[in-house]
């Protein structure tokens, strides 16, 4: 009887501190996305950049945008004016709250679109603006320890707690800096919908951003000589700046102003 206490006390004790190692390394994940958004998000500041979007089909055939982003990450807002190609320059996107409104400006008018919406038909979404919110918007299933390259990574799988985001499940490749490396998509039902990587980054202030993304589209893939080959998104996130910008910036009036 005495050995069978033993025994059982032996195995609860086990138990809970196999429950207590998994609830420690659930928080630890947690945090880690709360550094991974601090790492590249700007509370007091406002970010301004520009963006080159190179799209190649399968195929062959490319398209390029470029747009100048302004961004408030205090606030959650950000205004998009795209400056190339001609045919579509003046075309502006302004976020205010959980409101996306896409400007065109030669009917002047102002139409409600989605955030889960690709950006210009490429694999960059209009979501992919927004100030980082892992923390906010997904929570940490699982983790492990892998090799990415030259970078050791953590890698999470993440589920996503609310449905305005573009992709329900994610995986992310963490490095030690607690900056993204390589994301990928995936639908409800576990497909994979788009992969992205980004091998640079840029110091602002004291804050990090992308210097540039490659995104594969695996729902848009073409046979070419017996391979496939996918849609390719080509990111290029050039001249970061901090400088303060006037409230006005966030409007409708500035973007039918600057959009002239």
């Amino acid at each position: 009887m005495r050995m069978k206490r033993i025994r059982l006390t032996i195995a609860l004790s086990l138990a809970l501190a196999a429950l207590g190692s998994i609830s420690a390394q659930g928080t630890d994940y947690a945090e880690l996305l709360r550094r991974v958004d601090a790492t590249v998000t700007f509370e007091g500041a406002d970010l301004s950049a520009e963006y080159t979007i190179v799209k190649r089909d399968p195929g062959g055939a490319t398209s390029t945008t470029v747009a100048t982003m302004f961004r408030r990450d205090a606030t959650g807002q950000f205004l998009i004016l795209i400056l190339e190609p001609v045919i579509d320059k003046g075309k502006g996107y302004l976020k205010e709250g959980d409101n996306l409104w896409l400007y065109d400006p030669v009917d002047r008018v102002f139409t409600f679109t989605s955030a889960k919406e690709r950006f210009q038909n490429s694999s960059f979404r209009n979501s992919d603006f927004n100030r980082s919110n892992f923390s906010k918007d997904y929570t940490p299933v699982s983790g492990t320890r892998e090799r990415l390259g030259k970078f050791d990574c953590t890698v999470l799988e993440l589920r996503a707690t609310n449905d305005s985001v573009s992709f329900p499940r994610m995986r992310i490749w963490v490095t030690d800096d607690y900056l993204v490396r390589k994301m990928e998509d995936y639908s409800l039902s576990g497909q994979l919908m788009r992969t992205s990587a980004i091998p640079s980054y840029q110091k602002v202030g004291n804050k990090w951003v992308a210097a540039g993304m490659v995104i594969l589209d695996h729902l848009k893939t073409k046979n070419v000589g017996g391979k496939v080959e996918y849609e390719r998104t080509t990111v290029t996130i050039a001249r970061p700046s901090l400088a303060a910008l006037p409230d006005s910036v966030y409007t409708k009036e500035y973007l039918e102003k600057v959009a002239r």
